[in-house]
């Protein structure tokens, strides 16, 4: 299992560790479904409202149950804006959350006037970094700030923050191995586990059958209904064992479409992660804060390129692999983060004790301080070392060999260019701050 920690920093390791800058990356909270699954929903309801049978036993609440979304043009694919789980409110409290823990950052930010930010060009990502804005730096954040949107096109090739949407071979599923795959996966788990299920539906409403899908997308309809209301009658439905199927599915699916299971996943991640690393090198005057959104499977390309939570056999089709790494609650739940902090630390000077005196601990106080330079990565509020360098404090891993670390990757791993067909390219581009007018105080 990948080993995940608190945020403290043991203070054995250091004297004193102080955090530079962060660079993140975040996608959109709690949401309706996507077109396609929301489709598939809206057909399995139409269906439920028009066959004449009285529903019994486990789906006797769809008797009288409506859809969660009675506006579907306008809801699929948008936060949440009603309920507990709102992602508009997910969203403001995320940026609170962030502006507690790096203010000091935020007004270092202020201070030199870089305070741009950036999102892919869908309306979702655009609504959790606008309310994300508003908790963070405040509800007049557009006063002073600058939201940047990159287009989600092919055109843009590696200068992107959606690059699944810019790699044409990626995209178009060429060789079966692309935004597709997952899919397919997902297909083949699912005959292990939903036509049981189906069959004990039909058990108890004989009048009725369930395809597989049909099954899969009331297993959907739980979550989502959640979200979007604060409870679904969906989620009783279904035994425990039938839902850890379906989180395995779920792993399946994400795994195999965006994560390390896709031979694609890692040479998509690495236009980011390259120009992360050269900011992170450059230090605070590259930026304290760069805060960037864009979709889960985006997220995990990234994830792919840093090798994290590294899946040792590839996850299993054929049965559910409970001793995983791989698990999106962990990778990329509903709303996922990761961010690269970067940490300048003091090493403790040369000490020694006198076995005359216990209680005493001598230290050569003309030793020159050493400042040394870590990054941490924290994955959805944890600190998640990196796999071979984690010798730093807290799970940190020294600057330098995270440099090594992200070169011998781009050595290992096909370029952006040659996996996607689209020639040479600058890589990300747009991702560096810019001084602007001045700004109001904290």
């Amino acid at each position: 299992m990948q080993q995940r920690l608190d945020e403290g920093l043991p203070i054995e390791n250091q004297k004193k560790t102080g955090m530079s800058s962060t660079i993140s990356a975040a996608s959109p909270l709690e949401r309706f479904p996507t077109l396609a699954p929301g489709i598939r929903m809206l057909e399995l309801y139409q269906r439920l409202q028009h066959v004449n049978i009285t529903f019994a036993g486990d789906l006797a609440f769809v008797n009288t149950w409506n859809f969660f979304a009675p506006l579907p043009d306008q809801q699929f694919e948008q936060l949440t804006t009603t309920g507990p789980y709102a992602g508009t409110l997910s969203a403001f409290s995320a940026g609170v959350k962030l502006r507690t823990k790096y203010f000091h950052l935020l007004e270092s930010a202020i201070a030199r006037r870089q305070t741009s930010f950036w999102a892919s060009d869908s309306q979702r990502v655009i609504d959790t970094a606008k309310h994300f804005a508003s908790g963070f730096f405040g509800m007049d954040w557009a006063d002073y700030t600058t939201l940047h949107i990159i287009p989600e096109t092919l055109e843009q090739g590696s200068n992107t923050l959606t690059p699944g949407r810019a790699c044409q071979n990626y995209f178009d599923d060429t060789d079966d191995y692309g935004r597709g795959y997952g899919a397919k996966q997902l297909k083949a788990f699912g005959e292990t586990y939903l036509p049981a299920i189906s069959q004990r539906l039909l058990n108890g409403n004989p009048m009725i059958a369930f395809s597989n899908e049909e099954v899969y997308t009331m297993q959907e309809m739980c979550g989502f209904e959640l979200m979007a209301k604060g409870s679904s009658q969906w989620c009783d439905v279904f035994t425990h064992e039938e839902w850890l199927s379906f989180e395995y599915a779920r792993d399946i699916w994400h795994y195999y479409r965006a994560g390390s299971g896709n031979p694609y996943a890692a040479s998509l991640g690495l236009p980011w992660l390259n120009a992360t690393t050269k900011l992170l090198r450059q230090g605070p005057e590259a930026g304290p804060l760069l805060f960037s959104f864009n979709h889960d499977g985006d997220i995990m390309t990234l994830l792919a390129a840093l090798d994290l939570f590294p899946q040792g056999p590839p996850l299993p089709t054929s049965r559910v692999l409970h001793d995983r790494t791989w698990r999106m609650s962990d990778v990329t739940p509903m709303h996922g983060r990761i961010a690269l902090e970067r940490m300048t630390c003091t090493a403790l000077k040369t000490c020694f004790a006198n076995p005359l005196y216990p209680n005493h601990v001598y230290c050569d106080e003309n030793e020159e301080e050493e400042y040394q330079t870590y990054v941490r990565i924290d994955v959805n509020d944890a600190i998640v070392p990196l796999p071979g360098c984690a010798d730093g404090p807290g799970g940190s891993c020294p600057l330098h060999n995270f440099e090594k670390r992200v070169e011998k990757s781009g050595r290992e791993t096909k370029s952006f260019a040659e996996m996607c067909g689209t020639g040479a390219s600058g890589g990300v581009e747009f991702l560096h701050q810019e001084q602007k007018q001045a700004f109001p105080k904290t």
